[in-house]
């Protein structure tokens, strides 16, 4: 493995996201990155395959079939991939239903499939990463080896608050975006959802929108990160926000009192969250607030700032 380089890119959000790219060899990629998620397939948007102009014959029915042998590389100088991958054998003609048959599946490293001498479209699929080429098997002659090249990498994703507060994996999930600067945010393509921290993605190649989501609030920050080919991409966003605790006493550093109804609201008076409990526990984005407690009736209130990676008990003083 080869010495890691570091690197800063400062998105349009303002956030800094700090940003390690570790070179592998093909093998050494692929191993890495199996077995880290669940798999993709389930839900993989294969590429419209009928705009290859699927014009030819398939293939010949009652000849003799040939062995072809397939391997995926990671970039032009990769290694073999040797596990972790999905390979799909379609026929070129569409079926009834407008799509093309499915012939064959295979999973894992190189594979060898047997085919009638004919036309087909082989798609690999290594995550959410894959690539298409069109294949010709001859009746007669040698049968050249199908190398297909993935311009792919791998994804991690974590998040530190202000200073570098490490933050509780549960309180953290990504989404994932194809970015595009012709598209509005709003309109980008969504590729994964949900993303754990510590999780390794794999992807094409190329520059993703990344929202990262730190609670159920509005701690919420935006980063664009580029996976290149052949390494892991390792990004750690920093979220300008705290863990708070809510807790109505009847004296400073008092027992919590129990049944208690809150609601937290902005400098402008904008409600971001509402809350039942003695002492329940919330994640807000730096700034100023107002926390409003009600309990038998009685409603209390305090004015509090929250200051990103300052993780604080926030008390509402009975009066």
């Amino acid at each position: 493995m080869s010495p890691f380089r570091i690197l800063c890119r400062k998105p349009a959000s303002g956030l800094t996201a700090l940003v390690v790219l570790t070179a592998m060899t093909g093998s050494a990629l692929a191993q890495n990155l199996q077995g880290f998620v669940e798999n993709p397939d389930d839900d993989l948007k294969l590429p419209n395959l009928n705009s290859y102009a699927p014009t030819t014959p398939g293939p010949e029915t009652g000849l003799t079939t040939r062995t072809v042998v397939m391997e995926a590389v990671l970039g032009e100088e990769g290694e073999p991939v040797q596990q972790g991958l999905t390979w799909r054998i379609f026929q070129p003609i569409p079926g009834t239903d407008g799509k093309l048959p499915l012939l064959a599946s295979s999973e894992g490293g190189p594979t060898t499939f047997d085919l009638a001498p004919g036309d087909y479209f082989i798609h690999v699929s290594f995550g959410r990463a894959g690539v298409t080429k069109k294949l010709s098997v001859p009746r007669t002659g040698p049968v050249e080896k199908q190398r297909l090249v993935l311009n792919a990498g791998g994804l991690v994703l974590n998040a530190v608050s202000g200073n570098g507060v490490r933050i509780a994996p549960a309180e953290l999930s990504f989404k994932i975006y194809q970015a595009d600067n012709d598209v509005p945010e709003f309109e980008q393509q969504l590729v994964l959802d949900d993303v754990k921290p510590n999780t390794i993605v794999r992807l094409n190649a190329g520059t993703y929108h990344i929202v990262s989501d730190y609670g159920d609030n509005n701690a919420i920050m935006r980063s664009d990160i580029r996976v290149e080919t052949g390494k892991l991409t390792e990004a750690v966003i920093q979220h300008r926000a705290a863990e708070l605790t809510l807790k109505l006493v009847s004296e400073e550093g008092g027992e919590a009192i129990a049944d208690t109804a809150w609601s937290i609201l902005t400098s402008g008076g904008d409600v971001v969250s509402e809350t039942v409990g003695a002492f329940p526990r919330i994640v807000l984005a730096e700034g100023q607030y107002t926390a409003i407690a009600r309990n038998k009736n009685q409603t209390y209130s305090r004015d509090f700032d929250v200051v990103a990676g300052h993780n604080a008990d926030v008390e509402v003083l009975l009066k």
